[in-house]
């Protein structure tokens, strides 16, 4: 058992020393042009907001201390709008926010970057909007998006709630989840809807909102596996896609895309493993990219002027280009736990696209065992750091086993002869 330890211990030790922990580019074909602003959530609470060039290098690097990245997108007048959840101290939250944790509270920030400040590196902060909940975890605010008229849409997950504030800081509308999706309200009586445990439960998980051109708002709500379309001068539901349970549909989907002039809905199907475009008027699937072979819980997918899609690769650590054969043509790896992808000068957006019809998807999915150690090499990510896979998770294991059954071995005798004393 000394033997096996050592054996792994020195594996370990090994395999830690040489593993590549890195960001890294490959560019094997032609993509579209510009840099590619890619939001880092991060396993802890290390995430940051980059400019990367096509080429690799990092243009500029925003690093909010004690927070993770979420949605972010360039705006219209140069600056960068970014939505930050950063896990706050007791004593830096308000005492209302610590009833049932004491521990900690999440800050959630909406922040308008000035550009010419991130291109040197600097951080200007021209306008914010924020508050504080609950709970680190699933409260933190998912995305954020700069409307036409000038008010900023948030998402609030902690709340159950989408709503948009203006430059003063004021409410102008707000849809209340917890009424519309919730017993008794229309939603579920005609789809159902998953039981909520808790006011500070994840119930909904609504990650992602949009205004569509006719004014309407898409959200998404994650765990009820849904996109709607909502009236804001109604706050009516209007339009459903997917269903609640659903999971051949969609399966707690990030960031939906609307391909306006074709009818579509551009998806990351993240529990499926895959990027998938609707017809929103048939319901079929017309583009296909994915399988648990290739992606692994994607959770950003934007359609590029030239065809190419754009992609967040999230349990892989990568951000990744892929042309209208389904090729991979260019590859960020190395990024912690990416959550959102923009290529700069591609509107968010109502921009020119191409339809999943004209392209070749592509789906390979591994076996059974393959796919397991993925999962789990994936999920293990939370725990320990990015670069340790099977093999290494295997000499930790071993460690363990070898670490707990020595021991048992050395004291078993003590403890034996303790027992027959006793009975003696």
């Amino acid at each position: 058992m000394l033997a096996l330890l050592l054996l792994c211990s020195t594996a370990f030790t090994g395999l830690a020393v040489t593993a590549d922990t890195s960001e890294s580019v490959s560019q094997t074909g032609e993509t579209y042009p510009g840099a590619t602003l890619i939001s880092v959530q991060d396993y802890e609470y290390d995430g940051r907001l980059i400019e990367v060039t096509q080429n690799g290098t990092v243009n500029w690097e925003f690093d909010p201390p004690n927070s993770r990245v979420f949605d972010a997108e360039y705006l219209d007048n140069g600056n960068v709008l970014v939505a930050v959840a950063t896990r706050e101290d007791p004593q830096n939250c308000p005492p209302e926010h610590l009833a049932q944790r004491e521990e900690e509270c999440v800050h959630n920030r909406v922040l308008e970057l000035d550009g010419d400040a991130l291109q040197h590196n600097e951080t200007q902060i021209v306008w914010r909007y924020t508050w504080y909940d609950e709970f680190v975890q699933h409260h933190e605010v998912h995305d954020v998006d700069r409307l036409d008229s000038g008010e900023t849409a948030i998402i609030d997950m902690g709340n159950n709630r989408a709503f948009t504030v203006a430059q003063n800081g004021s409410i102008t509308w707000n849809w209340n989840g917890t009424k519309r999706l919730g017993e008794g309200s229309e939603f579920d009586q005609q789809y159902g809807s998953p039981e909520r445990q808790g006011p500070e439960s994840d119930w909904t998980h609504m990650n992602d909102i949009d205004q569509l051109p006719n004014g309407n708002f898409q959200l998404s709500i994650r765990n009820f596996d849904v996109i709607v379309e909502v009236n804001p001068e109604t706050n009516r539901i209007v339009d459903v896609i997917g269903q609640p349970g659903n999971h051949s549909f969609l399966y707690e989907q990030h960031n939906p895309h609307r391909l306006t002039e074709w009818g579509t809905v551009l998806v990351a199907d993240s529990e499926n493993d895959r990027v998938v475009e609707y017809d929103l008027e048939s319901g079929t699937a017309v583009w296909t990219y994915g399988g648990d072979d290739i992606l692994q819980w994607p959770r950003d997918a934007d359609r590029l002027p030239n065809g190419n899609t754009l992609i967040a690769d999230s349990l892989h650590n990568r951000v990744i280009e892929v042309n209208t054969a389904g090729e991979i043509v260019w590859e960020y790896s190395g990024v912690q736990l990416p959550y959102a992808v923009d290529r700069k000068g591609v509107p968010e957006e109502r921009g020119e696209t191409v339809p999943g019809w004209q392209l070749e998807g592509r789906t390979e999915n591994a076996n059974a065992a393959v796919g397991f150690v993925r999962q789990v090499e994936g999920w293990a990510s939370y725990v320990f750091p990015v670069w340790m896979k099977l093999p290494e998770l295997l000499s930790l294991v071993g460690i363990g086993v070898t670490t707990v059954a020595l021991v048992v071995d050395f004291t078993w005798p003590l403890v034996s002869r303790r027992l027959q004393s006793d009975e003696d």
